[in-house]
């Protein structure tokens, strides 16, 4: 029998449809049944690629008798933090609060008005390694409940301050000083892993997308062009079918946690795109290319828009999908030389990395034939059972995938990524918009939902300010402007400056949260800033740039001090100090002029060109003697137009 998340249309939740337990979708309705019936709530939060989300499922919530202690002594709610991040950061702020340590499954127990007062992650079924059961944990807290009433009321009010994030956060008297930028670079070596790159010499390691990426605009190549090459070398980018896992367990990037994400996948891209970019090697084209691939073929679904991510287990074990012995490569290559080569090049020899088997990592340098070695595992491999899909589209996480297309069909004249990039943004903007034109957060099932985030908001204003500058067509540009216009009026913050993570009219939670920290996809308002800086160069408009201020002036001094949480502000900083270049391109034939902008590594670039409709940039510029011309400008204060690509390359 079915409980209520069987309406749902999160894959995590449909999970869960099938539980004993009574769980309600987070929602006014279990809310309100909490407070008639003064009981304590039980909030769940996980998704659906999270190994531990599925082992405590099936150790604690398919069991009948621990389902029925929790549905007498509680109201159940799951949670899909991916659906809903402003719940999942209040609990989880509460649980690193109360334990100093976080992650998912997140379990937290709170009063009827939603404040919670104990929690924690994973608790197994049975007593084990200092950890009580979960069972013994559910009965505890409920007694707790009633015997305990007042301690439970303090805990609430010594923690409820702490949730509001960095609401109450009010800008730094020090004025924006761009010498704080190198002051970030600095920090990132010091911590910096110069055997194995990354910003840490510890296990995990993530990718730090943004951080490689504020490093290639600040011109240091060094760590950030290691940290590309070993991360690409490891396991933790997937050898056989392009794409990265969530992170590496181990300091080598050798051993992943082998969920892949659309988030991750969509930024590497992009960095190893500009990797490629400022060094000429192949290698990172490659990775990019490789990384764009596997999303369109895996994670793209029939309207054009991208699946969330793929599950790290199938047939019930972690990886199994992607680890090999050098049994089953030499059943699928033959056992011959193409199969030495492989297991060589590999690294599958000596001792097994990953639980007797190997985790492919590129052991030497590329063999011959390659690119067949790899289709013909890529194959074998596919006739493996694969993971669970996460087939819900997220608008955030959509949106860092256009830019990636669009970024990359621009940067390596790929048409069939811009045409990717043009058929999501195109389901985003037709799909996931109410009848009013509200953006909504999530589609899945022929059905979108959930009134959209900032995140949203921002992501998909840089990805169509990026769709516009790869293909000119101004619904981009216009499209991009009516969300500046929406997380001006909606998300805003009059008082201390930068935006909310909700909009004015979100439903009311214990806290309206600022989220200011990349964790692990760019920080709301940090990419807010960002494209409103860019959409001031496109349009001369300074109350775009005052609002993205207001975010600066909140992060310019805490953000050089950790700058491997805060890389996309720090990008935005670095923009916001650059004498950022405004490139108009008009005329016919001008494909040569707009190959010098988009074929280099251009941060502090800006270009419109195509049709003039309500692009500020391209008013009053036209060809020259009917030749395609270029108008360089700073601060909408512009050069004598040049028509030859030499002479445009000479003033970037």
């Amino acid at each position: 029998m079915s409980n209520r998340l069987a309406r749902e249309t999160s894959p995590y939740l449909l999970q869960h449809a099938e539980n004993p337990v009574d769980w309600y979708p987070w929602g006014e309705e279990a809310l309100q049944r909490a407070r008639a019936e003064d009981k304590p709530i039980l909030v769940s939060i996980g998704y659906a690629a999270c190994h531990w989300c599925h082992v405590m499922e099936h150790e604690s919530f398919e069991d009948p008798e621990v389902a029925a202690l929790m549905n007498e002594r509680f109201v159940c709610i799951k949670v899909d933090r991916e659906e809903r991040p402003d719940v999942d950061a209040i609990y989880m702020d509460a649980v690193q609060a109360m334990t100093g340590r976080g992650g998912w499954p997140l379990n937290a127990f709170l009063t009827p008005e939603g404040v919670p007062f104990y929690a924690g992650t994973y608790w197994p079924p049975e007593p084990r390694q200092g950890m009580p059961a979960w069972s013994q944990v559910v009965v505890g807290v409920a007694s707790a409940w009633v015997e305990q009433r007042a301690e439970i009321a303090e805990t609430g009010r010594r923690i409820l301050p702490r949730l509001a994030g960095a609401a109450a956060l009010a800008p730094a008297e020090q004025e924006l000083d761009s010498g704080g930028l190198d002051a970030a670079v600095a920090t990132l070596r010091r911590g910096y892993d110069h055997e194995n790159g990354g910003f840490s010499k510890s296990a995990p390691k993530f990718p730090a997308a943004s951080a490689i990426e504020f490093l290639l605009r600040r011109g240091e190549r060094e760590m950030a062009l290691h940290t590309l090459r070993a991360m690409a070398c490891g396991g933790m980018y997937d050898q056989i079918g392009g794409g990265f896992a969530r992170y590496s367990v181990d300091a080598r990037w050798v051993i992943p946690h082998f969920e892949k994400m659309l988030y991750d996948n969509a930024l590497l891209a992009r960095a190893y795109l500009h990797g490629f970019q400022v060094s000429d090697e192949p290698y990172f084209a490659r990775v990019c290319t490789e990384t764009l691939d596997w999303a369109l073929r895996d994670l793209r679904q029939d309207e054009g828009g991208f699946a969330s991510a793929l599950d790290a287990d199938s047939e019930g074990e972690e990886g199994r999908f992607y680890v090999w012995t050098p049994e089953e490569v030499r059943a699928a290559l033959g056992k011959d030389a193409l199969a030495r080569a492989a297991i060589e090049h590999f690294g599958m020899t000596g001792q097994p990395n990953f639980e007797g088997r190997w985790a492919p990592v590129r052991a030497t340098s590329d063999p011959e034939r390659l690119a067949e070695i790899k289709q013909r595992l890529r194959e074998a491999r596919e006739r493996r059972v694969w993971p669970a899909l996460d087939d819900k589209r997220l608008c955030a996480w959509n949106a860092l995938m256009i830019s990636a297309l669009a970024d990359a069909g621009a940067a390596l004249e790929r048409a069939d990524y811009r045409d990717a990039a043009v058929a999501c943004a195109e389901f985003v903007w037709r799909d996931m918009r109410d009848s009013g034109g509200r953006l909504l957060r999530t589609y899945n099932r022929g059905r979108a939902r959930l009134n959209a985030y900032l995140e949203d908001h921002a992501f998909l204003l840089e990805a169509l300010l990026t769709l516009y500058e790869t293909t000119f067509e101004p619904r981009w540009f216009e499209a991009a402007r009516e969300l500046a216009e929406t997380i001006l009026a909606r998300f805003s913050d009059p008082e201390h400056g930068g935006f909310f993570a909700t909009a004015d009219d979100h439903e009311t939670l214990i806290a309206r949260r600022k989220e200011l920290e990349d964790a692990p996809v760019p920080a709301g308002a940090s990419s807010a800033a960002f494209g409103l800086l860019r959409l001031a160069g496109l349009t001369g408009e300074h109350r775009y740039e005052d609002a993205a201020l207001g975010v600066l002036r909140l992060l310019h001094v805490v953000a050089p001090q950790h700058p491997a949480a805060f890389g996309h502000v720090l990008q935005a900083l670095d923009f916001h100090f650059a004498a950022v270049k405004e490139v108009a391109i008009v005329g016919p034939d001008a494909g040569p002029l707009e190959r010098v902008v988009r074929g280099a590594f251009r941060p502090h670039v800006v270009v419109a060109g195509g049709p003039a409709d309500g692009v500020p940039l391209l008013e009053g510029r036209e060809p020259v003697d009917g030749r395609a011309a270029a108008y360089v400008c700073e601060h909408f204060v512009c050069r004598r137009p040049v028509t030859e690509p030499g002479e445009l390359a000479a003033l970037l």
